[in-house]
């Protein structure tokens, strides 16, 4: 049985829009030889259309959600198998909802990579993305949302200043020293 299979760990990638959740996600799930989920992937057809037409979403619509993405990562703890999941959990009520789905399970490792920019970075980002239902417009609200994971033991924060590279190798070496200590 592989170390894996023994400690499952979780790696929430978070924060607000354009901070580059998805392509951070992708890349250490690679280096990791992990299984990635887009959370977004997991919102209902209203929530999109509601971002989409420039409406923040409400602790109700982000409910479903967060609950569809804690069975995922549930389902994952359960078979035993590691993975990198991208969920902006902007509070730390939806941080919450994400823990249940590791609790009763001592052996899994749930940690959340923050990748911290500043607004300026954060707005370049979002102004310079193409094909994306959430318009930069909508960075004021979820910055006005956002509590960051401060002193919350199983959270790391990235700055995200540097390239790709260097974002994942901050990212791997915090979720490798958390799942193996």
């Amino acid at each position: 049985m592989t170390s894996e299979a023994i400690r499952p760990c979780i790696a929430v990638v978070m924060g607000v829009s354009g901070a580059g959740k998805t392509t951070v996600a992708n890349l250490l799930a690679a280096h990791l030889g992990w299984e990635m989920l887009e959370g977004d992937d997991l919102h209902p057809p209203e929530n999109i259309a509601k971002m989409a037409s420039g409406h923040p979403l409400t602790d109700a619509d982000r409910k479903p959600w967060l609950e569809s993405i804690a069975r995922w990562i549930s389902a994952r703890v359960e078979a035993g198998g590691s993975a990198v999941v991208t969920c902006s959990a902007l509070k730390r009520s939806y941080r919450d909802v994400l823990r249940q789905a590791v609790a009763g399970h001592p052996e899994a490792t749930l940690i959340f990579v923050y990748l911290h920019g500043s607004p300026e970075e954060l707005h370049r980002r979002l102004v310079e993305r193409k094909h994306h239902y959430m318009h930069a417009s909508m960075l004021d609200s979820q910055l006005a949302t956002l509590e960051q994971p401060t002193g919350e033991p199983d959270a790391v924060t990235i700055d995200i200043g540097g390239t790709p590279r260097e974002v994942v190798a901050a990212a791997a070496a915090a979720v490798e020293t958390r799942r193996d200590g």
